[in-house]
Formats: C-alpha cells, structure tokens, sequence
C-alpha cells in the first residue's frame, strides 16, 4: 500500500546538509505539511532558505537522549540524514561516537515511540570491499579490511544499529547512496571539487567510484518511505566512472582546463604527507589525508540495478547532466548552489 497521507508527520535529521537540505524542499514540494527537522546551533539555512519557514525546527544535538525522545513522534516517518564525514584520523573518536550513538539513540525511541517508518542514509563506504571485486552489490558482505575507511567503520556500525531495531520489530529501509553530486555550500563535499577545478587544480587521481545526482537520492528516498518496501537496502548509484572522467566533465562544464597530472603512486604519497606537515604547521585541517589518498587510487564499481527496479518509473539523471546544471550556478556565484527540484 502507498501512503498518500501528506499530513502524515516526518521528522528529517541533518536537514540543513546536502541530501537533508534538497530532502526538505522535495518533501514541501510535493505537499508534506506537518515536517519537523534537527539542527545545531550555528547551523547555516543556506540551501534550505526558500522552505525554512514551512519547517519546523528542533534545536538540538541526537547524542542527548532526552532532546531524541521528545522529537520522536508515534506513527511518524523518520529520514536519518545526519552523520559526521571525516577522513581525518584525529576525528575517529568524534565520528564513531556521533554517527553510532545518534543512530541508536533515534532507533532506540523509535521503537518507544512505535513510529511508522525510519529510512536511514547510509554510504557506499559501509558496503563490503576487497581486492579483484569487480563490482559491489547491495548483498556483498562487509569484511574487515584496511580498504575500510574510518567513516566507512562508523557507517556499517551504524547501520548495524537499524537492522538491530528492525530486529526488534521496527520497519525501516536503508539506502547507501555512492558520492553525491549537487550545488551546495562550495568548500564541502564534491561540491568541493568545483571549486578547486575553477582554481586551475591540475591533479587528477587513478581511481573511480559512483555518482549519484541529489535530487536521484532524495526522490528514492521518499519513494521508498511512502511504499511497502522495508527490511531492505538499496545502492544509490546514477554512474560509474573514473575520478579522471568526472573531474574533466567538471572542468568542460567550467570551461577551464582539464586536470591534466596523473596521481601515482610517488606522488600520492608525497602529496598527503606535505598537506599533513602543512596542517601540522599552521594549526588547520588537511585537504588531503592519507585515506583519501589511498582510496583515489582505487576503483570500485557499484551494481544499481535494485534500486532501478524497486519503482516502474524510477530513473537516473546522467552525472553530465548534473554537472553542467550544477556548473552554471557555480559560474553565476551562488554560494548556496542549489539545483531545481
């Protein structure tokens, strides 16, 4: 069965980010009406300014059990957005705390709470990977693995912590979206990679991932909280393709020059070792760490066909397609970057 109930009350976490904040405007556009999100204090409502009235907001932080216990409400929809991204070693501690605990925290007063449905965001990073796997599906088992990143640790920790609750008899679906392509806030994200391309970065690394329009993962994601679906997860995968073809679609958008010096392996590991002295020096935060730089040179491939044919008119917008949309606005100057619904 198919809810249409557009009264139906959601609570959305990580609203004011990249996927929580198109979340938001998708939902409001297509009639939901009794929405609550979570933010911090100091939270920018950049990409979230043209609905931020029609939201209401709860202020708080999800490791405080008793700020999640009053924004669970019973036979509520809840869209689990928020997490710590880091690949910096020195935020471990914080990100396995944050991302874990919260879950379980949320999943724990959902079932208090006897809420109706709660889809989690997970990543491609918590899917299972190891040498020679020529592409990764929704069913390829997590191992331990120096291939694993810290994030990727608290991601599959985290989704533990849901398959736990459904366990326990709490519905829910997961999505595992790969990199997320949109406008956002510039310096985040792989909105990042704009801007560094804009600047004339000549680098480009050997590897390749998935991409994944914005828009592609929020509307699945509301497609599958309003449907029958649940015990499942779905990868949330548009393309292939190697850093090397996005980073050019990047520059043809821009109209700038190409990356045009190949990472090897020499140069990777200079590279995160001078941007970790530098960090060191001037008391900042590294652009490139030793994870990033060893997950650029690999590629992995990522089998989408699940979530293709979990809805008869479910489709892809093609990475080009979203880069050139997401160029212009870069070009036009607008820090928020946002892309039409």
């Amino acid at each position: 069965m198919i809810n249409s109930d557009k009264n139906i009350p959601i609570l959305v976490t990580g609203g004011t980010g990249l996927l929580g904040s198109y979340l938001l405007r998708m939902l409001t556009a297509r009639g939901f009406s009794d929405i609550t999100a979570v933010c911090r204090a100091g939270s920018s409502f950049a990409l979230v300014a043209e609905v931020k009235d029609k939201i209401k907001w709860a202020e708080g932080d999800l490791l405080d059990p008793f700020f999640v216990q009053d924004i669970t409400f019973a036979k509520a929809q809840i869209y689990h957005c928020a997490a710590v991204v880091s690949y910096d070693k020195r935020d471990r501690a914080e990100m396995m705390q944050t991302n874990v605990e919260s879950t379980a925290n949320l999943v724990n007063f959902a079932l208090e709470n006897e809420v109706g449905k709660f889809v989690h965001v997970s990543s491609i990073a918590a899917l299972g990977r190891r040498k020679g796997l020529p592409i990764i599906t929704e069913e390829t088992p997590w191992e331990r693995s120096p291939m694993n990143s810290n994030y990727g640790i608290s991601k599959h920790l985290s989704e533990l912590e849901v398959w736990r609750g459904a366990a326990e008899g709490l519905t829910v679906a997961v999505v595992n979206p790969s990199i997320i392509v949109g406008g956002g806030f510039w310096a985040k994200s792989s909105a990042r990679f704009f801007r560094n391309i804009a600047n004339g970065f000549p680098f480009y690394p050997v590897g390749g991932s998935g991409f994944v329009d914005v828009r592609d993962a929020a509307d699945f994601m509301i497609r599958l909280m309003n449907s029958d679906l649940h015990g499942e997860r779905y990868i949330l995968n548009g393309e292939n393709m190697s850093y090397r073809e996005f980073f050019d679609r990047i520059a043809e958008a821009l109209q700038v020059k190409k990356p045009y010096i190949r990472v090897n392996a020499l140069l990777q590991a200079v590279a995160w070792r001078v941007e970790w002295l530098r960090a060191r020096l001037t008391n900042s935060r590294s652009s490139i760490t030793k994870e990033t730089a060893e997950n650029s040179a690999r590629t992995w491939r990522f089998d989408n066909r699940k979530s293709l044919a979990a809805f008869e008119d479910f489709s892809y917008r093609s990475i080009e397609e979203t880069v050139r949309e997401a160029g212009a606005i870069y070009e036009e100057g607008a820090e928020s970057g946002v892309l039409e619904i």
